[in-house]
């Protein structure tokens, strides 16, 4: 039987390896849209993503990170092989979803196998519906009100600029995209970010090396420092989908997709509700679209993605259960 040691360090560079990827596919959500609108070049907005990434992870707090780390699962009842499958789960899924190029939600991906996971290991008895229920509230947070807030912002800044200049909009909003997209990145870490150090602190808990829960701001460096790794090594496949081929953006829409998205993750942030990033920034960019006619948006593309969501949830569950079920015969 290999050792607990040994254990636990295969399962935290699992954990690092699924930060890395949050990173490179989910972390240029938030750059997306002001690279489409050549605001920024690709170089200098991945820079941006990731050091503001990493501020929002190590300075909002740890709400989620406790959510993600003790409430979704008893911490009693499952074990770092459950943990490793979760994050084989993730780095399988995310895999394929990269390479059709489909933004998929590492929140949901990391909640499933970890439920799946657990569910292999201990049975329903290990589920906690506390926190269950803050990811059900998610969902909304992430889907409605990123539409809705891309709806009404856009809306309201049609109304204040119907006077103004397409020129001087543009002008005004190619800076102003600057602070929005920053706004983006910062508030992506403040939820994703959190999400994995969750899990690698409760892997130090699971594998002795700490007696409690408890994020450390080591934890945090680590995590929020990998992340933007990730965010700087790749992630313009997921970048060009968003950006171009939902629906067409000016630096007007891109300011307001990213001031919906920003919006919605940092109020879930303050309640510890795990979300979505993805969604929030994917349905924010629809909304804008639709606000100006509903045609606007690509609605064949944005089904596809909608679909991989949906199906997110059983099919990383599945592969959670799977992996658990293997792992556990090799520990």
């Amino acid at each position: 039987m290999p050792d607990v040691s040994l254990t636990l360090a295969v399962t935290l560079v699992l954990v690092l390896a699924a930060e890395f990827v949050n990173g490179w596919t989910d972390a240029p959500n938030a750059i997306a849209t002001v690279v489409s609108t050549r605001v920024l070049s690709p170089g200098w907005a991945v820079l941006m993503a990731a050091v503001l990434n990493i501020v929002g992870a190590l300075t909002t707090g740890t709400a989620v990170a406790t959510t993600i780390g003790e409430g979704i699962v008893k911490p009693g009842f499952i074990s770092l092989p459950v943990v490793a499958a979760a994050m084989l789960t993730i780095l399988v899924w995310s895999g394929i979803t990269w390479y059709y190029a489909i933004p998929s939600s590492k929140s949901h991906e990391l909640i499933a196998g970890l439920t799946g996971a657990s569910l292999a290991s201990a049975g329903q008895s290990v589920l906690l519906w506390s926190g269950w229920r803050k990811v059900l509230i998610g969902l909304g947070f992430s889907t409605i009100l990123g539409f809705s807030f891309g709806m009404i912002i856009m809306g309201l800044l049609y109304w204040l600029l119907r006077h103004t200049r397409l020129s001087s909009i543009r002008n005004a909003f190619s800076r102003l995209q600057i602070v929005s997209s920053a706004f983006m990145a910062f508030s992506h870490g403040s939820n994703d970010g959190q999400k994995f150090m969750g899990v690698f602190s409760l892997a130090l808990v699971l594998g002795g090396a700490v007696a409690k829960f408890h994020v450390s701001w080591i934890v945090m460096l680590i995590c929020g420092s990998v992340m933007g790794l990730g965010t700087i090594t790749g992630g313009w496949r997921i970048m060009r989908t968003l950006g171009f081929r939902l629906t067409r953006l000016e630096p007007v829409n891109g300011f307001a997709a990213e001031t919906s998205g920003g919006l919605a993750i940092l109020l879930a942030s303050h309640f510890g509700i795990p979300l979505s990033t993805t969604h929030c920034i994917t349905t924010s960019i629809m909304g804008v679209g639709a606000s100006r006619r509903f045609s606007a948006v690509r609605w064949g593309m944005a089904g596809r993605i909608v679909l991989t969501w949906i199906i997110t949830f059983p099919v990383c569950g599945v592969m959670g259960y799977l992996f658990s079920w293997l792992l556990k015969t090799i520990f």
